[in-house]
């Protein structure tokens, strides 16, 4: 007997990391070879046409696990019985702009979105906030969403960070991205993020510990940490638009789809990373959408509590968790929490 649809709505469907996410929900690359889906594309207006192209080409694909596509530039129509919502559109930094206009900007798209995930979408729907600034946003669609969808539904992607700081480590190391495991992003999907390797190993040697002997101390490991590894990954989307001309994309819906993936099928060893609502953990304030370690059982991720953190590593959360702290009282003072 055929598995049940699961309904994914995918908001700013028309751009260029819904196009890239599509395709690949479609072949199963998501849910699994043996979980059809059924997919809504959200658009505003001026984009419509674009996600009815893309869904032209879905049609030709034929893909043996989808069971329809429909375009809307209305919310409740796209999120009517959805399982699995990824908002990925949102208002990008404009010249000029300052960092509480796009706040206020990107509030006056996740708060209806949060609305009409509360009043529309199937009673098991979780969210992934791709568009940035992707913490805030969760927060904002969280708190428009409650109480009807519990606040810990809504997570925001920090895997693409975690997969670029694994991808260095293993281009470092000369070793495959999946001999290296237990990375952790701390903080906001932002520039004072936190790429931790203290408890990350490589085929169960310490990372730290192969860095030293690669750069021949541990002096010259840490001084490669601090001054090249962290900030790279922190601003590794800055790095690609510079040579690529534009954002990034493809690795962008990767993450996405790792991101779900592991949340709605679980993960058999080890930890990856995702901003998920703190409830205190490690001092960050409750209330929080932060970056954390976090591992899944197949109902959602929760946060690997009690690892050891060192000063270096607490004064670095610090920072990030006071600019996740700054967003929340700004969009506070908005009214919109």
């Amino acid at each position: 007997m055929e598995k049940i649809p699961t309904t994914v709505t995918i908001t700013g469907a028309g751009g260029q990391i819904g196009y890239a996410l599509l395709f690949r929900i479609a072949a199963g690359a998501m849910l699994g070879a043996d979980q059809p889906v059924r997919l809504r594309l959200l658009e505003i207006p001026a984009g419509v046409r674009a996600a009815e192209g893309a869904a032209l080409e879905l049609q030709d694909c034929a893909f043996e696990l989808l069971r329809g596509v429909e375009v809307t530039d209305d919310p409740l129509t796209a999120f009517n019985g959805c399982n699995i919502a990824l908002l990925v559109g949102a208002r990008p930094r404009g010249p000029g702009m300052e960092r509480a206009d796009l706040l206020a900007a990107n509030a006056g798209i996740f708060g209806p979105q949060g609305k009409a995930l509360a009043a529309a979408a199937a009673s098991d729907v979780r969210a992934v906030v791709v568009g940035n600034p992707a913490n805030t946003n969760a927060l904002i669609a969280a708190s428009a969403a409650a109480p009807e969808i519990p606040a810990d539904r809504f997570s925001a992607l920090t895997r693409l960070d975690h997969n670029r700081a694994v991808g260095l480590i293993a281009a470092t190391l000369n070793v495959r991205p999946d001999d290296i495991a237990d990375v952790t992003i701390w903080g906001n999907h932002s520039a004072t993020q936190f790429a931790d390797t203290t408890h990350a190993t490589v085929r169960g040697e310490s990372v730290d510990a192969a860095l030293a002997r690669h750069f021949g101390s541990e002096q010259a490991a840490m001084r490669w940490l601090d001054n090249d590894f962290i900030p790279r990954v922190a601003k590794r989307g800055a790095e690609i638009i510079e040579v690529r001309g534009s954002s990034s994309v493809a690795s962008a819906a990767n993450a996405t789809i790792a991101h779900v993936r592991d949340e709605q099928l679980g993960m058999s060893h080890g930890w990856t990373s995702a901003a998920v609502l703190s409830q205190g953990e490690y001092d960050v304030p409750e209330g929080i959408v932060c970056s954390f370690p976090v591992t899944s059982n197949g109902n959602g991720y929760r946060i690997v509590e009690n690892l050891s953190l060192t000063d270096r590593q607490r004064a670095r959360l610090r920072t990030s968790v006071e600019e996740l702290s700054a967003e929340r009282d700004a969009v506070r003072d908005l009214g919109v929490l």
